[in-house]
């Protein structure tokens, strides 16, 4: 029943569900990283040398084509300038550090493309429209899981590159900033997203995240403030 519930729920994306019943765990597609270096890539192992870093989970629907239901782009893109600012060098008006941007093909909180967009318009056609208290379990009635990413196994390819300490992490994600710093590696500072840069239909986004400890300098949303 399960097998079958996860085949008819993501759109048919896993024929193995339903006709491969020789496996017994089932992954979702997670693919490898791209690694951005802005700078010397010697760099990235001295913590003596600012890094600047971020580590990004593919959003093709943001980051390629657009869309403004959540903050993957713009978050992308202010984490390019705060790294080009960091490997500039401290004469020209930035750091004197380096860089790093970690592109991971983790679609759709590891959901894949389909059934992210089956979310989507799930919150957009639920009753009373996309709501900040609905956000997660809208994922949870679409997909099983409110999300299917592996966060522990992230920091592997920091590791990997020798880095221990990491200046700014331009990232307000609980999950990856607990699992990066279980693994041994120092964060000084987490830089948020700018408000101004928060698309108008992804506040609802932002807000439950806030809620559910995203973290963030300002002010928390309450479990009646998501309902508004």
């Amino acid at each position: 029943d399960l097998r079958r519930a996860l085949f008819e729920e993501t759109g048919g994306m896993y024929p193995e569900l339903v006709t491969r019943s020789d496996l017994d765990v089932f992954l979702p597609p997670i693919g490898g990283q791209t690694l951005y270096v802005f700078g010397d890539v010697r760099h990235l192992a001295d913590p003596t040398v600012t890094l600047t870093a971020r580590v990004h989970d593919e959003c093709n629907g943001s980051d390629v084509f657009g869309s403004d239901i959540c903050t993957c782009r713009p978050y992308l893109t202010h984490a390019i300038e705060e790294c080009i600012q960091g490997a500039q060098s401290v004469k020209a008006g930035g750091r004197g550090g380096v860089g790093l941007i970690a592109y991971s093909r983790k679609e759709g909180r590891a959901l894949g493309e389909v059934t992210k967009f089956l979310v989507y318009n799930a919150r957009k056609r639920q009753e009373g429209g996309d709501r900040a208290d609905k956000y997660f379990l809208r994922t949870e009635c679409v997909a099983g899981v409110q999300d299917m990413r592996f966060q522990e196994l992230m920091p592997d390819v920091l590791n990997w590159l020798g880095i221990r300490k990491i200046h700014r992490l331009v990232s307000m994600s609980n999950m990856k900033y607990d699992a990066i710093t279980r693994a041994g590696i120092e964060v000084v500072e987490r830089v948020n997203i700018p408000d101004g840069l928060i698309p108008e239909d992804a506040q609802v986004e932002m807000d439950a995240k806030k809620a559910a400890g995203y973290f963030t300098p300002d002010h928390v949303p309450g479990a009646d403030e998501l309902k508004i």
